[in-house]
């Protein structure tokens, strides 16, 4: 598949669910891929990017945003407390807050830097408790999302997951979606090469998709 094939799915998928025409967004996951597979994605006009890592983002997305206007690049990947400096000059959203620590390092590098916009944020939920995975507990949810407004000052925007990789999708997008509506949260990612059409039958507004528009990673 490719980057345009991509959209064509996503295009017809929504049809499919009755969404709007470009309800949903595509993430296009560059990770570990090879600089030329992704200023190929860039040259194509695409825009909008996720990463795992503060250090390898850093060293391709510097270069690259001198080069092509516009880009939105996530941050899709664990973020440790010692690299939140760098993260935030950086990523335009983060999708994997998950922690009290976290969040209070958030606060605290913005109490510093006020004049500088926090990169948006999402919360990861581990639908599946994986303990190998991180992301809070279903059950968890909702009292993160208070203290993240009422503790740290953090506005949250969305909800992020990754189902467990040997169960069906469908029950944890079903899951992140009640979280999310219950919490008037207008951001849903979720979804990934081999189930986004899944993902958007169920309300995702963002899909994160790597293999399908890259090819293998090798």
């Amino acid at each position: 598949m490719s980057l345009s094939e991509t959209i064509a799915c996503i295009s017809a998928a929504e049809a499919r669910a009755d969404r709007a025409p470009g309800s949903v967004s595509l993430i296009a996951v560059s990770k570990v891929q090879p600089e030329d597979r992704v200023t190929a994605v860039l040259d194509a006009g695409h825009r909008l990017f996720g990463e795992n890592r503060v250090q390898e983002a850093s060293m391709r997305w510097l270069a690259l945003r001198a080069r092509y206007d516009g880009v939105v690049l996530h941050l899709i990947g664990p973020l440790q407390t010692n690299k939140v400096r760098d993260a935030l000059p950086l990523f335009d959203v983060i999708d994997s807050l998950d922690r009290p620590s976290l969040a209070a390092e958030l606060a605290k590098a913005h109490s510093r830097a006020p004049n500088m916009d926090l990169p948006r944020l999402r919360v990861q939920v581990n639908t599946g408790e994986e303990p190998q995975k991180g992301g809070l507990a279903p059950d968890a949810v909702d009292g993160f999302l208070a203290d993240c407004r009422e503790t740290y000052g953090l506005e949250i925007e969305g909800l992020m997951c990754i189902p467990p990789a040997n169960e069906a999708p469908a029950p944890h997008f079903a899951l992140l979606h009640k979280i999310g509506d219950r919490n008037h949260l207008t951001h849903l990612s979720m979804g990934m090469s081999a189930d986004f059409e899944t993902a958007i039958a169920f309300g995702a507004t963002e899909v994160r998709v790597g293999s399908a528009i890259f090819g293998d990673r090798g």
